[in-house]
Order: C-alpha cells, then sequence, then structure tokens
C-alpha cells in the first residue's frame, strides 16, 4: 500500500466517509484509518432523523448549518446512488413533535410561530389535527408541531455509500487499525502512525467521534467534550403504524420499510459501556406506547446502544489544532451526526485546501487546554 497520502482521515464512521468523499471528488488522495469496523459506531446505532428544525435551538448557530445540510440531501442521494449502487433511503415524511402537556403545547406553538416567522414550513396542530395526520397517536398527545421538511435516511447505507463512493473515487480504507501517534514537526503535521505501520500525509483530520477527544489528547490537546451513550430499540408491525417521525420529550418513534420502528433514546453521559439496561427498555416501551397504543401488538426485533460525542457548549468542532499546522478536529457532532454529516464534509475539504472556516465551530474557542505529554 502506498504509504504517502495527501490527507488521513481518522475515523470511518459516517463523518470521516463524508469528508474522505468530499476529498477525493477534489482529487485528493485519501487515506482512512478506522480501529473498528467502518461505520461500526455510533454511525450504526443512529436512528436516521434529519431534524434541522426539530432538534436545534432557535438560538443556535447550529440552524443555519443544519438547514443548509438537509437541503443537500437530495442530489447527494442520487450522486451516492449513481457511484455506489446504493440506496440511502431518504424520505421527506416530516418529523411531527408532539405534545402531552399544557407546557409543552405552548412550546410547540411558540416554536412554531417562530419557524413561520423564519419562513420555514411549520405547522402547529391540536389534537384533532393530529390525529388527522396520524390516526394511531392516543389521545394523551394534546398537540402538535409537524415540520414537512424534516425527513429521514437510513444510516448504516449512508454511511456504506459515502464509504464506497469515496472508494470509487481513490480512497484507500484500512479497518481494525489503530493510530497510535501522530507525527508532527516544528508545528506542521506530518503523518500518523499505527499497528501496521506509519503513513505520511500533507493534512490528517481527527473524525473518531467520541474517541476523538482521546486520540487528540496524544498531540497535546484537551476538549471539552465526552461521550453520552444513547440506546434504542426496533419492533416490526404487520402495518405501517405512522408515516411521520414521532418525537416527544421523553423520545422518538422512526418508521422505517416494511413495519419496522426504531424507538430510543436514552442519554447517560461519560460512559463508554455499550451494553443495554432493562430499566432503560422498559422506559422506552411504555414512553412509546404511551403515544402509540398499537405498538403493543408489535414484534420484537433487537436493541443496541451507540456512543455519540457531546461537547460542553453543544456544538461541534470542525476546524484546524491551534498550534499544529495541517491537523483537523471534526467531532461533536452529538445527536445529529447524520443530518450534518454532508455539510461537515464539505467544510472541512474547504479548510484542508486552506479556505476561511466558521469561527463558531473552531477548535481554539474557550474552553480547551493544551495539555503535557
Amino acid at each position: 500500500m502506498n504509504k504517502q497520502y495527501d490527507s488521513i482521515v481518522v475515523g470511518g464512521g459516517v463523518i470521516g466517509c463524508s469528508i474522505a468523499f468530499q476529498l477525493s471528488k477534489r482529487g485528493h488522495r485519501v487515506l482512512v484509518v478506522e480501529k473498528d469496523r467502518i461505520g461500526q459506531k455510533a454511525s450504526s446505532a443512529a436512528a436516521g432523523m434529519l431534524g434541522a428544525q426539530n432538534e436545534i435551538k432557535e438560538d443556535s448557530p447550529l440552524l443555519s448549518m443544519a438547514k443548509e445540510s438537509r437541503a443537500i440531501f437530495p442530489e447527494l442521494a442520487e450522486e451516492l446512488r449513481e457511484l455506489s449502487h446504493i440506496d440511502i433511503e431518504l424520505i421527506q415524511s416530516g418529523i411531527l413533535r408532539v405534545a402531552r402537556s399544557e407546557r409543552e403545547m405552548a412550546e410547540l406553538e411558540a416554536a412554531a410561530a417562530y419557524q413561520q416567522a423564519m419562513g420555514e414550513t411549520a405547522e402547529y396542530l391540536d389534537a384533532v389535527q393530529v390525529k388527522e395526520k396520524e390516526p394511531e397517536i392516543s389521545s394523551a398527545v394534546i398537540g402538535g408541531l409537524y415540520m414537512p421538511n424534516d425527513g429521514q435516511i437510513s444510516p448504516p447505507l449512508l454511511t456504506e455509500a459515502l464509504a464506497r463512493s469515496a472508494a470509487v473515487l481513490g480512497t484507500e480504507f484500512m479497518e481494525y487499525t489503530e493510530v497510535v501517534a501522530f507525527i508532527e514537526d516544528d508545528g506542521k503535521i506530518s503523518g500518523v502512525q499505527t499497528g501496521a505501520g506509519t503513513f505520511h500525509a500533507d493534512s490528517v483530520i481527527v473524525a473518531g467521534g467520541a474517541w476523538s477527544r482521546q486520540l487528540i489528547e496524544k498531540i497535546g490537546l484537551s476538549l471539552d467534550a465526552h461521550p453520552v451513550k444513547g440506546e434504542c430499540f426496533s419492533v416490526r408491525h404487520h402495518s405501517q403504524l405512522v408515516t411521520s417521525s414521532i418525537f416527544s420529550s421523553s423520545g422518538y418513534i422512526v418508521p422505517k420499510a416494511g413495519g419496522r420502528l426504531i424507538i430510543g433514546a436514552t442519554e447517560q453521559p461519560g460512559t463508554f459501556d455499550e451494553s443495554v439496561q432493562l430499566e432503560s427498555l422498559h422506559q422506552m416501551m411504555d414512553s412509546a406506547m404511551e403515544i402509540i397504543p398499537r405498538l403493543k401488538e408489535a414484534k420484537w426485533e433487537k436493541c443496541w446502544a451507540g456512543i455519540r460525542p457531546q461537547t460542553g457548549d453543544g456544538l461541534p468542532y470542525l476546524g484546524e489544532h491551534p498550534s499544529i499546522s495541517g491537523l483537523f478536529l471534526a467531532t461533536g457532532h452529538y445527536r445529529n451526526g447524520m443530518l450534518l454529516a454532508p455539510i461537515t464534509g464539505l467544510w472541512m475539504a474547504d479548510l484542508v485546501e486552506g479556505k476561511k472556516a466558521d469561527d463558531r465551530f473552531r477548535v481554539d474557542r474557550l474552553p480547551y487546554k493544551e495539555v503535557n505529554i
């Protein structure tokens, strides 16, 4: 294998594969190094909601980023299909955020007014309108906010399509290979050391998800970031119970093809433990059946957990190391890795090529500190 590249991407999840895809489109010689299998961790655990309007708070700089990324998906889906022959199962059937209390109703009504004022398509629904929209939703739901432009994809298929498309364009992949050290000389990155040898490049992009903090500490930077475990399960029903993705204060229900539904998710910060607790399943089941009573007829499929990367201020790190030229970081997408993957790939490719970054996501925003190694 050629050991000299233009760019090395450390991490083969959806973010790393999106970056590799965009760099390879621009003619870069790219190597992706993944310590496990491509797309094995959080990228395989996500439900796949593209909740640009649903998830992002009004005052967050993520909002414009999320909407821009969501708008990329239709064209990207066709491009990936042509290159990889994989359908990422993009479905633009909307997200319905539901209320089960007067307080939640007031919040959704205010959110609808704000989004409409910003030019977004959003509709506040009363209990009758919610039932008209999704007849299987229970009377416990007394209102809702419907966002038709939010949608969903298949996370495993999106990650695989990005990886295959990048490979078609020349990217090389190394699985089950761990980066043990970064190589830098006089403030400039020059490559990585792995268990399979040393590989050189003009730029290195760390996209290791929740494990990025541990990786970047190898080269003297401690970030305000931590892992958050999320547990989910899936079931199958003989009929299509809902068409919209349902989001509530206690979790989500995402309908997939063939009567399959993904239900989640818990939030347990500070752990890399990927086991699933019975108590968590019990709580998610109760909440889901309160919203859609006929879920009690569904057949069990499986459960799992994913470890998501969260930052102290809730914004991802997308930028260059403050003191090592050519070393970049792309992590901290938390629950929106799938949604933000397209725009992250584009932005990181721009950064590698020396174009201006969005300072709000820079690596050296506070709090961060350099550490002795």
